[in-house]
């Protein structure tokens, strides 16, 4: 269960944004590992895993974006009902605070999940 680097980029909520900030990444040869999109009226909040994750934090400062980098941790979960509360279950006993969760899977293969929590160190301990 590794830590990965996740990059919050504030966009305009219109069309085609999400499309450009893709062509971006995909233009340098970086990879999406996770996404998620929040939106309010004017604009939204992309959070992204993309790696290689240097490469990715250089692109989108040269092209002019504001960037936040925040460590998060990344797991897999089996596919089925009480996953999550496993998982959850194991943080709230180490007293680690789930501030987010995103992933998504398909058919009946392990889900991916990346967890913004109040203490990676001590959130990839307890789930190791």
């Amino acid at each position: 269960m590794p830590k990965a680097v996740q990059f919050s980029i504030g966009l305009d909520n219109t069309a085609g944004t999400i499309a450009s900030l893709c062509k971006l990444l995909r233009k340098n040869k970086i990879n999406i590992e996770a996404i998620s999109v929040s939106d309010n009226t004017d604009c939204g909040w992309v959070r992204i895993v993309a790696t290689p994750s240097a490469k990715a934090r250089a692109a989108l400062a040269k092209a002019g974006h504001i960037v936040c980098a925040q460590l998060v941790v990344t797991t897999t979960a089996d596919n089925q009902p009480g996953e999550l509360e496993r998982i959850a279950g194991k943080l709230a006993k180490v007293g680690v605070n789930i501030n987010y969760i995103y992933g998504s899977t398909a058919d009946n293969r392990p889900s991916t999940l990346v967890l913004g929590v109040s203490d990676v160190d001590k959130a990839l301990a307890a789930l190791d």
